[in-house]
Parts: structure tokens; C-alpha cells; sequence
């Protein structure tokens, strides 16, 4: 784009380029405000997969075409208000007693010859300045509308007329009515420049929330500078493109809550991207792969943990063949766990589908087998501890031949006590009493140990994986080193403000300690430097004497630059390296502030499940 263009040559090119990726560009003179919709492409949409059923029904309706089609659009558009725009494309509209298919997805193979058709006959138009409210006569820059119905909006800014996403956004959220029927129901609201975008699935007028949606750039928030184009050029040429586009509309987005209160989960781009990646490489390659996916907290884990499991479920390659017979979703995370199971059992469309098998010992391998035997069952949820069972399966049995996608939920390094002695056990690698447990470790060398397994393969997500992680399960890169197979980072999380950025005000202090020989006689003895650093260092941190003399110090400093901000209500943050470490200073912190008996300031704690110290 050059100087001296206008917001509206931008809007062209951005449709000139869609038109390319499978949509055809509507008139907004036949958008219907009142109903969401465009009649006539809905009539089009119908009378190329369903003309009997059409014909029956204006039968119905005495034989005449326009009240029947008067009706059937009411009926749509009072269903689409009731169920929501996404049960509506999944379960169709039913009309005088007429079941109709309002949209045709991907099936998971090709050979329904009759599904295929009308997955080719799905109707995707782009409508420049759609005026989107009978009231008034404001227009949104794009709607995209699927067999007739709108989807999503855009606005679009050029920032060569000194308007960028910022001004886009600030528009949905003073001058986009949320109570406006049409835009309620839309699916997704998109603000755009050549730079950025953002997205939201609820305009609330100020209090809309905007998402980024951008690939990132060097590890940081943003995208890459194009080369030619626009650096958001990937929004329409990518994401909306024509099957990629039908395919987040028929297996991404989901309605939750209740019919009063419902809620669209809608991908973040990184989301989206990571499961399309491992979907597309599991399909070329089948099982036997090890994927290592790095996701900082912030990153919405647990559902793009969901997704990647339904969709494995159903995955065939090119030969229509089944990829995986089950997915094996693998969490320890007490608290977490929870929601992981929440949203993995959210996203199920057939009851069965999901089994949980939960357990703090190998006693629930029964339980295991039983669900892995399961024809319904096509997604197991399981802890660590059961997990053995699986890769001890006798070589010669029926499960043992089956192909698994095992998805191991982050670092399970916050267990201690009796159950990480339990886990630790479970997964061979012994345990060192009130010790936190690695079981990181534990599981990385578990799977290194069995070597490659070809009907199995791993997509292990965490947020700091160790070096052995990367190795055992890491892509090997062109440098000959191995790294994440999709990498959303913290630095990524932190500038989009997903996560505290907690080194931005820290304070540190410099550790000085020498080690004393007690018996000089003794001699020296050379040990591991690395495993001796550890031990070293693990011992001063832990010693009560040096947390006492450091939560003095933590205090003192809090009181003397930090309480007196935000009027008094300031607080700060102690990071420890592990739960264990926040439950010993929180109690020497407690001890120092009543010795010193100041009744200002207080401490709190927080972290998921029990910590025996």
C-alpha cells in the first residue's frame, strides 16, 4: 500500500484476496437486518443440497414459495437466538416437521460421496459495509456469512490514515451496540491493520475484551515483518481461507454455559496453529512420532490440549485409514486437572466418548485396561501413576497392538510428599524423601528407556521443558539440534499480558558461601560438577537460618518502598522455587513480621493442592 491510499482501498484488497481463497462477495442491499441474513443466499444454499425437502415444505407452507421462505428464515433466525449459531450449523433447523442442514463440514473421510458434494456446495461470501441494524444506518467494514448467515465481522484500519487496530477496537466498543441482535449473535468480531489483530467473541461495549491474534515475532508479541503485503496478511489468506475457515467453525468453536449465560471459545491463533501443525503431521506420518509443544503458562493450555485431543480421535490419513484406535490424555495437576477434564468433556459431542480414570497408584490399571478395551471410549483421561500400565503392556496382547496418542499435560514437578513418592514409584525412578519429585524426569527417562515405540506417539506440552525433555521428545532442526515442535513463549504470554511479568520491579541480592572441610584429613573427593552445584545450592536455599535472614530482608524492604503505593494497598510478590519454598517462607515471614509485631501487613500463599513439609 502507498501513500495517498484510503481505509476503503485496504478493504478492497483484503476481499480482492478472499475472493481468491474461496468465498464470492455478497450484496449488502439483500442482508436482512432484522433476521442476521442474507434469504436469498440461504435459498441458494438449500436448493443445491436439499431441494426435495424445500419443495416439500412449500408444500406445507399451501404451496407458496415467498411465504415459505418468509417463514423459513423466521424459523432460522428464532433458532439461531435460542440454540446459538454453532448448534444450528451442527444440528440443522427443523421447519414443519422438515429437518434442514444450514451448513455441510469435513467429514472425517472421503468416502461419503453425497457429504462430500455438500461440503463443496457450502456458500462463504464476504459483504463490504454490511449495515448490520434495522435502528440505524451504521455499517461494519466485513461480514462474513456462511450459506446466508453471518459468522464474524471485521473492521479494518489503515494505518497510512493514521487509524491502526487500537482506533478498530475502540469503534466495536463505542459505537457497536452489544445489545444489537445481529452483532450479538456473531461468532467472532476481528479488529485489523497491517500489523495486528485482535478478536473478541462478546462485544460489552467498554468492557469488551479484545484477544490478540497474532503469530508472534522473535519469541515476543506482534508479527513478522512481510516481505511483501501486510504482516496480517495470514488472517485472510490462512485463517479464513475457505476449508480452514469451515473447519474452525465446525470443530473449534464451541458454545458454553447455560442458554441464558453462553460463552463462545474461540481459538487464540497460537491454538489454532499448534493443532492444525500436529493434526497435519500425525496424518502424513501415523503414529510412533514424539512432539514436544511448549506452551507458557497464560497459553490456555488445557484447551488446546481438548481440541488436539478430539480431533486426533477422529483423524484418518490419506488412505482413509485410522490413525490412532485410542488418545490417552495424561495429567497430574490436582487442582488443574479438574479443568482439564472439564473442557476435554466440553468439547464432547457423543456422550462416552471421554472416560476419566483417576487414581494415586497403579490399582486403577484395571480400570485403565477396561476403558483402552472400550469401543466407545475414544478418549481416555488418566494420572501418571496409571500411565506404566500402558507401556508394560504384554507385547503379544490385543491393547498392545492398538496405536495410542498419549498427551502428557505439563511438568507434573510440583508433587510432593506421599504422593509424588507414590508417582515417583509408579514410574520406576525411586524418590528422595521430602524432596520435591521430578516427575518430569521421571517420565523422560521412563519413555527414553523403552526406546521407540511405533504404535505410539507423544505430544507432550510444557512450559519449561529441561534439556532432557527436549531431547527424549524435541524435533530435530536443521542445525542438528532439537527444539519445541510449536513454541508459544513466555516472553509471547508476558507481552501479550497473559502472565505477570514478575522480574519487571524485582530486587535481588548477591549469595556468597564457601564450603568448609571437617575433617581435613579426609582429602578431597571430585564429584559431578552439575550434580554437585545442585546439591550445593539446593542445601543453602533450604537452610532455615539463610529463608529467616532473607524474609527479614523481604519485609523490611516491603515496608520501607512498596505498602505506602496505591494508597496503602500495594502488595508484593516472593517467587520461590517450589511449593515446598513458599510454605517455608511464608511461615518465616509470619515469624519475623510477629517478632517485630507489625499488625500492617500480612502474608497469603497460593498454589494447587497439598504440600507435606
Amino acid at each position: 500500500m502507498t501513500a495517498g491510499m484510503k481505509e476503503s482501498d485496504f478493504e478492497a484488497e483484503v476481499v480482492g484476496a478472499m475472493l481468491k481463497v474461496g468465498y464470492q462477495q455478497g450484496d449488502p442491499a439483500q442482508f436482512d437486518r432484522q433476521l442476521g441474513m442474507d434469504p436469498g443466499e440461504i435459498l441458494a444454499w438449500i436448493a443445491a443440497t436439499q431441494d426435495n425437502s424445500w419443495k416439500a415444505l412449500v408444500t406445507r407452507y399451501g404451496g407458496d414459495a415467498a411465504r415459505a421462505t418468509t417463514g423459513f428464515c423466521s424459523r432460522v433466525s428464532a433458532e439461531i437466538g435460542k440454540r446459538g449459531i454453532v448448534d444450528v450449523f451442527r444440528s440443522g433447523v427443523r421447519d414443519q416437521g422438515i429437518l434442514f442442514e444450514l451448513a455441510a463440514f469435513r467429514p472425517a473421510t472421503s468416502m461419503n460421496a453425497t457429504h462430500a458434494a455438500k461440503y463443496a456446495a457450502n456458500r462463504l461470501i464476504v459483504v463490504r459495509q454490511l449495515g448490520y441494524s434495522p435502528k440505524h444506518g451504521n455499517t461494519i467494514d466485513l461480514g462474513l456469512l456462511l450459506n446466508g448467515i453471518l459468522v464474524a465481522t471485521a473492521e479494518l484500519k489503515n494505518k497510512l490514515t493514521g487509524q491502526d487496530v487500537a482506533h478498530a477496537m475502540s469503534q466495536y466498543k463505542t459505537d457497536r451496540d452489544p445489545g444489537d441482535p445481529v452483532l450479538g449473535r456473531a461468532l467472532v468480531h476481528f479488529a485489523v491493520d497491517q500489523d495486528l489483530v485482535y478478536m473478541t467473541t462478546k462485544l460489552a461495549a467498554n468492557a469488551t475484551e479484545f484477544l490478540p491474534f497474532n503469530r508472534g515475532h522473535d519469541g515476543g508479541r506482534g508479527n513478522p515483518p512481510a516481505e511483501k503485503g501486510y504482516g496480517t496478511a495470514y488472517l485472510w489468506e490462512q485463517v479464513w481461507e475457505r476449508d480452514a475457515w469451515l473447519d474452525i467453525l465446525a470443530r473449534f468453536v464451541q458454545h458454553q454455559g447455560s442458554a441464558s449465560d453462553s460463552r463462545v471459545i474461540f481459538p487464540r491463533y497460537h491454538q489454532w496453529d499448534a493443532v492444525r501443525r500436529m493434526e497435519d503431521h500425525a496424518r502424513a506420518n501415523g503414529s510412533g512420532q514424539r512432539y514436544l509443544i511448549q506452551h507458557s503458562t497464560g497459553s490456555g493450555k488445557s484447551k488446546t490440549i481438548s481440541w488436539l485431543a478430539h480431533r486426533l480421535a477422529s483423524l484418518h490419513d490419506a488412505g482413509d485409514a485410522k490413525v490412532f484406535d485410542k488418545i490417552i490424555v495424561i495429567t497430574d495437576r490436582r487442582v488443574l486437572d479438574e479443568q482439564l477434564r472439564a473442557d476435554v468433556a466440553n468439547f464432547e459431542r457423543v456422550k462416552g466418548t471421554v472416560v476419566s480414570v483417576t487414581g494415586e497408584d497403579q490399582s486403577k490399571s484395571a480400570d485403565l485396561a477396561a476403558a483402552l478395551g472400550s469401543a466407545a471410549a475414544k478418549i481416555v483421561v488418566t494420572t501418571l501413576q496409571v500411565f506404566p500400565y500402558l507401556l508394560a503392556l504384554p507385547k503379544n496382547s490385543e491393547l498392545a497392538s492398538r496405536r495410542y496418542a498419549v498427551i502428557v499435560d505439563e511438568a507434573h514437578s510440583s508433587q510432593t510428599g506421599d504422593a509424588a513418592a507414590a508417582l515417583r514409584q509408579a514410574l520406576g525412578a525411586g524418590h528422595g524423601a521430602g524432596d520435591d519429585a521430578d516427575p518430569e524426569e521421571a517420565l523422560t527417562a521412563l519413555v527414553a528407556a523403552r526406546g521407540h515405540q511405533p504404535n505410539i506417539s507423544f505430544f507432550a506440552f510444557t512450559a519449561t521443558p529441561k534439556d532432557r525433555t527436549i531431547e527424549v521428545f524435541g524435533t530435530l532442526r536443521a542445525d542438528g539440534t532439537k527444539g519445541p515442535f510449536h513454541l508459544y513463549s513466555m516472553r509471547q504470554a508476558i507481552e501479550e499480558t497473559f502472565i505477570l511479568d514478575v522480574l519487571k520491579n524485582y530486587t535481588t541480592y548477591k549469595a556468597y558461601f564457601k564450603l568448609a572441610v571437617a575433617n581435613d584429613e579426609a582429602g578431597e573427593k571430585e564429584v559431578e560438577v552439575g550434580r554437585a552445584s545442585s546439591a550445593l545450592r539446593k542445601m543453602v536455599v533450604s537452610n532455615p537460618d539463610v529463608i529467616a535472614a532473607k524474609a527479614k530482608i523481604i519485609v523490611e524492604h516491603f515496608r520501607a518502598h512498596t505498602s505506602s503505593k496505591i494508597g496503602g494497598l500495594a502488595k508484593a510478590m516472593v517467587v520461590t522455587d517450589s511449593r515446598a519454598g513458599a510454605v517455608r517462607y511464608k511461615r518465616a515471614i509470619d515469624a519475623y513480621i510477629a517478632q517485630a509485631k507489625y499488625t500492617d501487613i500480612r502474608s497469603l500463599v497460593a498454589f494447587s493442592g497439598t504440600v507435606n513439609d
